[in-house]
């Protein structure tokens, strides 16, 4: 009797996240992977690296049955708006009646008992999964050490300075590429890495402690001027974004600086176990990205 491959089916795939773990499974024989597009466009790097693309789009509930069939296990990454919410409920539905068994999710940073909006709608996220009956593997990946390369597309480090927003904070951080393997493995091993939760921050740091770092490791000054909430709102009014999310955002930045996030700061344990690696920290982080911080 042929074994059929399990179907892996990738949203986000052509983000920072998705497209790392795509890279990582696409050399597995015993998957078949399958990378979700929005358009004829966007498939053809994948279709040149001999990866399978379906079209999909998260607003139209119209490609979710094509995209979902024969798939087994889903990788789910939404966008940054609160739209994700319904997004995430007709994927799951339309992955429930398409016979999914396994969904791994990309949700965010937080306890479970979070009062951050945005944080909190993913779990809500969380929840509706595990009540569709699926097996699960919810990824809580705190702050993305690549924030401080760009944010929304704009440069965050200039000429050695760092604006942020967080006044002394410490941040639990996590580089995308532990992020994305963890993703990889539990897509691959969901009899190991079903119905678990995996909170991923493993270097706890202030902006006055990464710049520090940053002048030890470079050679060159670097220094953090923080600056208020606000400005990040203004900027994000400017930049015509989403201001049901951004607004979460600028909310979060707040209670940051106040310091009235509980374990803003948690150093999580779990990935040498997880992975059988050593998660990345900031000094290591720095190291692989000495030349875009470089000026």
């Amino acid at each position: 009797m042929t074994n059929i491959s399990p179907k892996i089916l990738i949203t986000g795939a052509t983000g920072q996240v998705g497209g790392r773990v795509i890279s990582l499974l696409q050399n597995q024989s015993d998957i078949t992977l399958v990378a979700a597009v929005r358009s004829a466009q966007k498939a053809i790097d994948f279709t040149n690296r001999n990866i399978e693309t379906v079209i999909f789009d998260f607003d139209d509930e119209g490609t979710h049955a094509d995209a979902l069939t024969g798939i087994d296990r889903l990788f789910i990454v939404t966008g940054y708006t609160v739209d994700m919410l319904r997004q995430s409920k007709a994927l799951l539905d339309n992955a429930k009646k398409a016979g999914v068994k396994h969904v791994v999710h990309l949700g965010a940073c937080g306890r479970d008992d979070t009062t951050i909006a945005h944080w909190a709608w993913h779990q809500l996220v969380e929840r509706y999964i595990e009540w569709c009956g699926f097996t699960y593997t919810h990824l809580r990946p705190e702050t993305f050490m690549q924030n401080l390369l760009s944010y929304g597309g704009t440069q965050v480090v200039n000429n050695g300075i760092i604006h942020q927003y967080v006044q002394g904070a410490r941040k639990s951080w996590v580089d995308v590429d532990d992020v994305a393997q963890v993703a990889a493995i539990s897509l691959l091993h969901p009899k190991l890495h079903g119905n678990q939760t995996y909170r991923l921050g493993y270097d706890a740091k202030s902006y006055y402690e990464i710049a520090a770092l940053m002048s030890q490791i470079i050679g060159k000054p670097f220094e953090y001027q923080p600056q208020e909430p606000e400005v990040f709102l203004q900027n994000m009014v400017n930049a015509g974004a989403e201001m049901a999310y951004m607004s979460c955002v600028y909310d979060h930045y707040k209670r940051y600086a106040a310091g009235t996030i509980p374990g803003a700061d948690d150093v999580l344990d779990n990935f040498f176990a997880i992975t059988g690696k050593q998660p990345v920290t900031w000094d290591a982080f720095i190291q692989k990205h000495k030349e875009e911080f470089d000026y």
